[in-house]
């Protein structure tokens, strides 16, 4: 089965994007945010108000090219899913290519697939962050999750 996957061009160099992947998470994603993103080995955790959190370790990084982030963590606790924690053991792979006038990011999360439960609820959330990221990228203003 296909995993997701997501690409968008960035007005911005590969080392904003870079920055925003591994120093700026809480500008872009959300602004409860615990723990580091910037080396190899660390860990944080990103909430979504109380019923949803995730905890991701950062296990490859390669500076303005490559970040990889392996789920730890995870409950999704909304109504509509009965399985709460699909995302435990998946894989977000974030690749970035110099285009020369912009950026190309590329995201796959490895193991969100069609069959999972939470896939549509689950790629509107990555569309939205992820133009949030670019937003932040571009601006320095990203729409991160408060509440």
């Amino acid at each position: 089965m296909e995993n997701y996957r997501n690409e968008i061009n960035v007005s911005a160099s590969p080392e904003s994007v870079y920055q925003a992947l591994t120093k700026f998470i809480p500008k872009w994603w959300s602004a409860h945010f615990e723990g580091a993103s910037d080396k190899e080995g660390s860990t944080y955790t990103v909430r979504f108000g109380d019923s949803i959190y995730k905890t991701f370790e950062v296990t490859q990084l390669q500076p303005d090219k490559k970040v990889v982030w392996v789920v730890r963590d995870s409950v999704i606790d909304i109504p509509e899913l009965k399985n709460k924690t699909e995302w435990i053991g998946t894989i977000i792979n974030w690749e970035i290519e110099d285009t020369n006038n912009s950026t190309l990011l590329k995201l796959t999360h490895i193991g969100l697939t069609r069959d999972v439960e939470c896939y549509d609820i689950c790629e509107a959330g990555w569309t939205q962050f992820i133009n949030s990221l670019k937003a932040f990228a571009e601006t320095g203003e990203g729409v991160p999750f408060k509440t």
